[in-house]
């Protein structure tokens, strides 16, 4: 997962001075020393690692922190504070027009997904911001982007404007956007020709159709697994083109996090969405002060909840959390939880939690099989055991049987009970609490009193969200 090395050893360098009744100039000096050396192993820009530390430092050595209550946990705040600042602060939107068609233009070096990231932006757009889009491929260079990008478009049932290679690049947009006008389209989305690396070729090509185009958004998409290479790439292109934004791609991957920390602050061009996996649909908008967050690990439970509400019907999970409080919860149930878990993703849910670094590790090794491997066991079940879990309970017999019939062994079947069974204990603990009750554990782990699982999360920045 992204940023993960660089969130160890943040919070390791913030263990230092959470918890403590009193700080001096020494202990700020040695966090922010394993500060410094954590962001310069993520790859962030050395002026940024400056200018973060020594921001950071200047507050955290202020009179009101060293002699205030609870400075550790002010510490942690000013460091969220300028995490949040160098990454741009607020979440930045798209530009499109609120009357007449909108006009996008993405450009980037090969390699960094964008002719991925055009389709994922297409669904986005019109998923949540109910537009008719239409995509251009006018990468001239390259065949397969053009046969990319029509296969996409064919995935997404999105028009596709193809004039093949043997065409100027401008030439096809022009005919392109006349295209989009003449049949409606609220929204267009040009492809470019990528690169190997930059030259002055393509740039001019991008200029003439930037000129042609006259684009209300021109965003770069940039490889997260780049690094600083990334921060370079989006300076120059920002120079020549005047970007208005970036995607930044492969973030779901083993990336240090150095590009996400550094783009906006060294080139100005804000990060727009952040690629979050393979699929089409895994497309977010970045928010700053969400990554900042998930950095510290705080969590991001707002994208939690979205991502939630996105693919669970309101009724759906209130019928599956009344039925756990009724303690008749069967495999039946847990069949339609595991259906829930897989329509969002189990590691983008626990990836957005609070803490539960262990319980995201032993996620990572668990796919879509997993879930395919106890389905099956349940569908080996009778309809009398699924509705009953006693009887698999109280009998080796069957659950031989159902291990047989489902192709796994009785060890799975046993976990699986056992899984079922941890659902009706903290479903029964929940339903015994009080609110006082649950009100109090809340403000228990927010002050640290029940381990979080490596999360050093300030009261305050979990009020103010």
């Amino acid at each position: 997962m992204a940023f993960e090395n660089l969130s160890d050893r943040l919070q390791m360098a913030l263990r230092r001075v959470t918890g403590r009744g009193k700080l001096n100039e020494k202990d700020i000096d040695e966090m922010m020393r394993d500060v410094r050396l954590s962001l310069l192993e993520a790859d962030v820009n050395y002026k940024v690692v400056k200018e973060f530390t020594q921001n950071v430092k200047e507050q955290a050595l202020g009179e009101k922190i060293l002699h205030g209550l609870n400075p550790g946990q002010q510490v942690v705040k000013i460091v969220f504070d300028e995490l949040k600042r160098i990454m741009g602060d607020d979440a930045s939107g798209i530009n499109l027009k609120m009357q007449g068609m909108s006009v996008i233009m993405t450009m980037g070096l090969q390699g960094a997904g964008k002719t991925t990231a055009i389709g994922k932006l297409a669904n986005y757009l019109r998923k949540y911001e109910k537009k008719n889009p239409m995509l251009i491929a006018a990468d001239i260079y390259r065949p397969a982007a053009v046969d990319q990008l029509v296969q996409i478009g064919k995935q997404l049932n999105v028009y596709v404007h193809d004039e093949g290679v043997n065409k100027k690049a401008w030439d096809i947009v022009q005919n392109g956007l006349v295209y989009a006008k003449e049949h409606g389209y609220d929204t267009v989305i040009i492809d470019t020709a990528g690169r190997l690396h930059i030259d002055e070729d393509m740039m001019e090509e991008l200029v003439k159709v930037k000129q042609v185009a006259k684009p209300d958004e021109v965003l770069l998409v940039v490889d997260a697994m780049t690094g600083q290479d990334a921060v370079n790439v989006a300076k120059t292109f920002h120079e020549k083109l005047n970007a208005t934004g970036c995607i930044l791609t492969k973030l779901d991957g083993d990336t240090r996090g150095g590009a996400a920390l550094s783009i906006r602050h060294i080139t100005g061009v804000p990060i727009k969405f952040i690629g979050t996996g393979e699929k089409l649909d895994a497309l977010d908008v970045f928010h700053p002060d969400r990554m900042a967050q998930r950095i510290l690990g705080m969590g991001d439970t707002l994208t939690l909840i979205e991502k939630v509400t996105e693919n669970i019907d309101e009724d759906e999970a209130m019928s599956m959390v009344e039925k756990l409080m009724s303690n008749k919860y069967n495999y039946y149930d847990l069949l339609k939880q595991f259906k829930m878990i897989k329509r969002i993703g189990s590691s983008k849910i626990l990836g957005l939690l609070p803490g539960m670094k262990q319980v995201r590790e032993a996620a990572r090794n668990m796919d879509d099989k997993q879930f395919e491997y106890m389905e099956a066991i349940i569908g080996s079940m009778t309809d009398e055991e699924r509705k009953n879990p006693d009887l698999i309970d109280k009998s080796s017999k069957r659950r031989e049987r159902i291990a047989k019939g489902s192709g796994r062994s009785v060890t799975e079947v046993n976990n699986l009970r056992k899984t079922l069974e941890r659902q009706k204990q903290v479903a029964k603990q929940m339903s015994g609490m009080s609110e006082a009750d649950m009100q109090e554990m809340q403000r228990k782990m927010q002050n640290g009193q029940v381990p979080r699982q490596n999360s050093v999360a300030p009261q305050s920045v979990y009020k103010r969200k």
